[in-house]
């Protein structure tokens, strides 16, 4: 009786969590194995046929390429200029703890007020960006509407909102590692570089392990910057997988094609989460013995 009463004080979370999480999940892979686009009265079951679309399309598959590279160019830069910007700004201090604030103001910053702002600054013609360029004497930058420049564009954008979570999060596990250790290295002669690689960063491991797997997911569900400041463009060249998604989805009404790219998303997220504990894993030490 007295468990059962304790069921009871979780049914309003579960209720929540069935109704916006796990049900919508479900229901996404059974739209995912039908036809539909709105207008029909019922679904029409077709298989596999929505994935084998999906497979075959070449806009899917640049998509899904356009989403990688922009992982790749927004990921390594972030995390390595986080720790580095971390190890100043981690020794407990007044100042250090306004300059964590600060760079942690973008984190909680609308990314749609971003976007229209990094929009504006990088307009062709009277943007900041390259009326500070010709200030100097260079020419302007097509940031937004050159197809090779764009999505490197956008990623520059995601580098500065995410830039600062990393550094609190990196300086709060630097905070986390005992002072003994770094006391010991310099008793035994030990000094900058060396302190580094042989005690920060092997501690630090745990921060950078959670860091890695938050953002490549981060990376592969860009959306709102590429919405608010290229939609897609120019000729598609920051169609990444989300926004691919929503205009299949959505935009084309084409419901069961758009399930079935979110459940290949979905899939894709969790195959690289299980291949970072299988590689990664082994290596993360949460003990400082």
């Amino acid at each position: 009786m007295r468990l059962a009463r304790h069921y009871l004080f979780l049914l309003p979370a579960l209720s929540v969590l069935l109704a916006f999480v796990y049900w919508p999940v479900v229901y996404s892979v059974w739209l995912s194995l039908h036809r539909w686009d709105w207008l029909m009265p019922e679904p029409q079951f077709v298989g596999l046929k929505n994935f084998t679309v999906m497979l075959s399309s070449a806009q899917f598959q640049a998509a899904l390429w356009r989403t990688t590279l922009f992982t790749l160019v927004t990921v390594p830069p972030t995390l390595g200029l986080a720790l580095v910007v971390a190890v100043w700004v981690a020794p407990p201090s007044r100042t250090n703890r306004l300059l964590r604030s600060v760079y942690f103001m973008p984190t909680v910053m609308s990314a749609v007020a971003i976007g229209v702002v990094f929009d504006w600054m990088m307009n062709t013609e009277v943007g900041t960006f390259n009326r500070a360029l010709r200030a100097l004497g260079f020419s302007g930058v097509r940031w937004l509407t050159d197809p090779d420049l764009a999505l490197y564009s956008i990623a520059l954008v995601e580098i500065w909102k995410q830039f600062g979570y990393a550094v609190v999060i990196y300086a709060a596990g630097l905070q986390a590692i005992p002072q003994a250790l770094y006391e010991a290295a310099r008793m035994d002669g030990a000094r900058g570089r060396r302190v580094f690689w042989d005690i920060t960063f092997p501690l630090v491991m745990p921060t950078t392990y959670f860091l890695l797997i938050l953002s490549i997911i981060n990376g592969f569900q860009v959306f709102t910057f590429v919405e608010v400041m290229t939609e897609g463009g120019p000729a598609r060249a920051t169609e990444v997988i989300l926004y691919y998604l929503v205009r299949t989805g959505f935009d084309s009404a084409n419901v069961g094609l758009g399930s079935a790219v979110a459940l290949v998303l979905f899939v894709i997220l969790i195959g690289i989460t299980l291949l970072k504990m299988a590689t990664l894993g082994r290596r993360v030490h949460y003990g400082y013995d």
